[in-house]
């Protein structure tokens, strides 16, 4: 295996679009690491050049310390999986995982050891003599996997794999994935939307936006201190509430204005985050995960407390969501102008024990864990640390 870095990597096309804008990234040697962002951020881009399958505008890119730009994709040791397969359909499984062992010329005795090989460590030994239209959605992932570690590359290359498949199945295939990779200990990069995905495979994560690298780093980071509103707004399922509010300072003590409901903040809060001292009396955006709520009844009374009206609810087994309206400006994550463009329409979300007995209607007391809040600065929407 190897290291890959990409250093200022940029892509532009000819209609002037910038996919990629600057992206720098070094994966280490056996690393899993994950690309994620919206739609046309820019990730596949990113991978199809590392893939050679993307021309580099500007930025360099090197595998094991050598330089790639100029080199031809079939010269750059990695393999791609593809999130169409991309099987042959008159070739059996052995066959299509043989398929790049045969064009290289090797011999058949070494052919037949690889594939044997890679069909044992993906459970495939059954199926070698079935074609993919006789194989379900995983099966057929596992054979383009398979054909994919019989080349022994440098680096696995993986373009949305998993997003064929159904729910159920997408969970198992990506723990099957990360088991796999870890046994291999091979270098991996991995595009995906879905950030849920992203957080339970990648030793590292590295979100994108419009082509921009918002952020890098292992995934309980990515959650506990997002950078900026966007990371924070995309990581994390349901998604962190963003709103506008208020800090004020009054003889040592802090309050929190949310709307029409104050708050009492930990002293925690600003002891963690002295640069919060500086906002008093200035308006902040304030970032409560669903979690971070809970219903009175079963939660901590020593908590500071939200009164809500209940929207709708959303039962998911141990947690029950609970969706109500606050009288706070919304702050849309995804636009760097979301200031500009504010409203409350959007409803806040909490994540309760699922013994609360609420419905649509009912009111409801919310206790919230004001240390576990995120601020960020209204004009830059980065995040106020220290």
């Amino acid at each position: 295996m190897a290291n890959v870095s990409l250093d200022g990597l940029t892509k532009d096309y000819p209609n002037g679009f910038r996919a990629v804008d600057g992206l720098s990234v070094d994966i280490d040697d056996g690393e899993f690491l994950v690309l994620v962002g919206p739609s046309g951020c820019g990730k596949s881009t990113a991978l199809r050049m590392v893939a050679g399958l993307e021309e580099i505008t500007s930025g360099t890119l090197t595998i094991g310390d050598e330089p790639m730009n100029d080199v031809q994709p079939r010269d750059r040791n990695v393999a791609m999986v593809f999130q169409n397969y991309a099987l042959y359909p008159h070739l059996d499984v052995a066959r299509n995982i043989a398929f790049p062992l045969r064009l290289a010329g090797l011999p058949k005795s070494e052919i037949d050891a690889k594939v044997s090989e890679a069909a044992r460590i993906l459970e495939l030994e059954p199926l070698l003599g079935n074609k993919p239209a006789q194989l379900s959605g995983g099966q057929r992932q596992r054979v383009a996997m398979g054909r994919a570690i019989v080349r022994d590359p440098a680096v696995f290359l993986m373009d949305e794999p998993l997003s064929n498949l159904d729910a159920k199945l997408r969970v198992q295939m990506r723990a099957e994935i990360t088991r796999l990779q870890h046994r291999l200990e091979a270098t991996t990069l991995y595009v995906t939307h879905d950030q849920v995905e992203a957080m339970t495979m990648g030793d590292r994560v590295a979100v994108l936006k419009d082509g921009v690298l918002q952020q890098i780093d292992e995934p309980s980071v990515l959650y506990r201190s997002p950078d900026n509103v966007f990371v924070a707004g995309f990581i994390g399922a349901p998604a962190m509430n963003l709103r506008q509010a208020r800090l004020v300072a009054d003889n040592g003590s802090w309050t929190l204005e949310l709307g029409s409901n104050r708050m009492p903040l930990a002293d925690t809060v600003v002891a963690d985050r002295p640069a919060l001292a500086g906002y008093d009396g200035r308006d902040v955006v304030v970032g409560i995960r669903p979690e971070t709520m809970e219903n009175a009844s079963v939660g901590d009374d020593d908590l500071p407390r939200l009164t809500v009206e209940v929207d709708l609810t959303e039962a998911l087994g141990p947690d029950l969501l609970i969706h109500f309206p606050l009288d706070a400006p919304v702050i849309d994550s995804g636009d760097p102008d979301a200031l500009e463009d504010l409203d409350d329409t959007t409803l806040m979300v909490a994540r309760v024990d699922s013994r609360s007995r609420v419905r649509s209607g009912d009111r409801l007391e919310l206790v919230v864990d004001t240390g576990r809040l995120h601020f960020f600065d209204p004009d830059t929407l980065l995040a106020i640390r220290s």
